[in-house]
């Protein structure tokens, strides 16, 4: 298996992240369940934002995040259209998650501010006030497998 989050990937390139249809489902979706999996195969399911641009699917979390961790070791994941609370709301689909590389990532950033903004903006701030520190996040995109 490649690793997931050792090496950015160029998704301009054949076999990069664009899968046309399938990503373009979760465009509109809110939230998506993210099912990754601990050491002993058990699946692990996280409620995470996500954007889309051209079929490549875009998440954010805290590179320390216990899904960081877990696709670090192992980059397969399954996702699902859901709710805030992850009341999954749509069929799953298979997807490999890879680190993105510094342009990607940016990209990223700025569909997230687009299409987040003022959610961002204040878990920003309530981060910040609460002494939370951080706010750079890890972008991510999910090559999803054919349908």
């Amino acid at each position: 298996m490649a690793a997931a989050l050792g090496k950015p990937v160029n998704t301009n390139a054949i076999g990069g992240l664009h899968n046309l249809g399938l990503a373009e489902q979760f465009a509109e979706a809110g939230y998506i369940s993210l099912e990754t999996y601990r050491k002993t195969g058990v699946p692990v399911r996280t409620t995470v934002w996500l954007v889309e641009d051209g079929g490549v699917l875009y998440i954010r979390t805290s590179p320390k995040s216990g899904k960081a961790k877990r696709i670090r070791r192992n980059p397969h994941v399954r996702i699902a259209k859901c709710d805030m609370r992850g009341k999954v709301k749509g069929e799953w689909a298979d997807g490999e998650v890879r680190q993105l590389d510094e342009a990607q990532a940016e990209k990223a950033r700025e569909l997230f501010k687009k299409k987040y903004g003022l959610q961002i903006r204040l878990l920003h701030a309530v981060s910040r006030i609460s002494g939370g520190g951080r706010t750079d996040m890890l972008m991510l995109g999910i090559k999803l497998a054919d349908a």
